[in-house]
C-alpha cells in the first residue's frame, strides 16, 4: 500500500475518519451502520491509467467502488473496432452485473483516468446484500438506475451530434477526476465515442479555440464548465438528475483530495 492510499483510506477501524476519505456517492448514500460493514470487508487500491479491471468472460472475483478516477466499459468487435458502453466514476460500482447474478464480465473494463477505489470480494458484498433488506432494496434501485443510463447511452450514440457527446463525456470525466485537469488523448476519446480520430480532433480544437477547454500533451483542462454543460446533450443533465435523486441522502463529497477550481470553472 503506497503512502497516498494510506492517507486517503485510513480504514483500520470504523471511525469518522473513514468517511472523510470517501467520495463514492453510492457508499456515501448508505446508512452509517451498513457503510461501516462494507468498509470492514473492503481494501483500498490505486487505479493506474490503462489498467484493465476486467477482461471479457473473466470471473468477477472483485468489485470496485470508484473513489476518484474513471473506468470505461467497452465492446470490441471482430474487426478490432471498439466503442464505449459505459463510463464508470464516483457514482458507481464496477462491475454492476453482479447485481443480476452474473459471476463473469461480459465486456472489457479499463481505467482511463487514474485514481483510487475500494475493492471488495464479490462474495463478501453479496453476503451483505442478502442479509440486509435495506441494502438489498437500495442496490436494486441502483441497478435500475444503471439500466436506465445504459439505454440512454445507446440512444445518445444514435441520435446526438458528436460535439454534444464529446462535451457530455468531458463533463463525466470532470466529475469523477475531482480535478480540473485529467489525462485524455484524441485517440482514446475517438475510441470511446466510436468515431474517427480526425472528427474528434476537429471538435476538441473548436472547444480549445472557444476557450472552453485547454488540451496539450495528452491532458485536458476544463476552463469553462458552464459553457461545456450548455453544449452537451440532454443526456448529461438527465443522468445527473437521476443520480442526484438516487443519492439524495448522501452528504456532500468529502474533499480530501485537492480539487482546484479555475476562475472560469464552475464549482460543482
Amino acid at each position: 500500500m503506497n503512502a497516498e492510499t494510506t492517507k486517503l483510506f485510513p480504514i483500520q477501524s470504523p471511525q469518522e475518519s473513514q468517511v472523510k476519505g470517501i467520495n463514492n456517492r453510492l457508499l456515501l448514500a448508505l446508512p452509517r451502520t451498513i457503510l461501516d460493514r462494507i468498509l470492514r470487508i473492503s481494501e483500498p487500491v490505486s487505479l493506474a491509467r490503462g489498467q484493465r479491471l476486467y477482461h471479457t468472460d473473466q470471473p468477477l472475483n472483485h468489485l470496485y467502488f470508484i473513489n476518484r478516477g474513471l473506468a470505461c466499459i467497452f465492446k470490441t468487435m471482430e474487426d478490432g473496432r471498439t466503442v464505449e458502453i459505459e463510463a464508470i466514476g464516483i457514482d458507481d460500482i464496477v462491475d454492476a452485473l453482479f447485481l443480476i447474478g452474473s459471476d463473469r464480465a461480459i465486456l472489457d473494463t479499463v481505467v482511463q483516468i487514474p485514481g483510487t477505489a475500494l475493492r471488495v470480494r464479490r462474495e463478501d458484498l453479496m453476503n451483505e446484500i442478502e442479509k440486509d433488506k435495506a441494502l438489498r432494496q437500495f442496490m436494486q434501485r441502483y441497478a435500475r438506475h444503471v439500466c436506465n443510463r445504459v439505454t440512454r447511452t445507446v440512444a445518445c450514440h444514435r441520435l446526438h451530434h458528436l460535439e454534444q457527446r464529446c462535451c457530455h463525456w468531458l463533463l463525466m470525466a470532470h466529475d469523477s477526476a475531482l480535478s480540473d485537469e485529467f489525462p485524455l488523448t484524441h485517440e482514446f476519446l475517438a475510441m470511446m465515442l466510436g468515431y474517427q480520430r480526425a472528427g474528434v480532433s476537429i471538435i476538441m480544437r473548436s472547444l480549445v479555440d472557444a476557450g472552453v477547454i485547454a488540451h496539450k500533451r495528452g491532458k485536458v483542462s476544463i476552463l469553462d464548465r458552464t459553457r461545456l454543460e450548455a453544449m452537451a446533450c440532454e443526456c448529461y443533465r438527465t443522468t445527473k438528475s437521476d443520480a442526484d435523486e438516487l443519492y439524495a441522502a448522501a452528504p456532500k463529497f468529502a474533499q480530501v483530495f485537492e480539487f482546484k477550481q479555475t476562475d472560469k470553472s464552475r464549482a460543482r
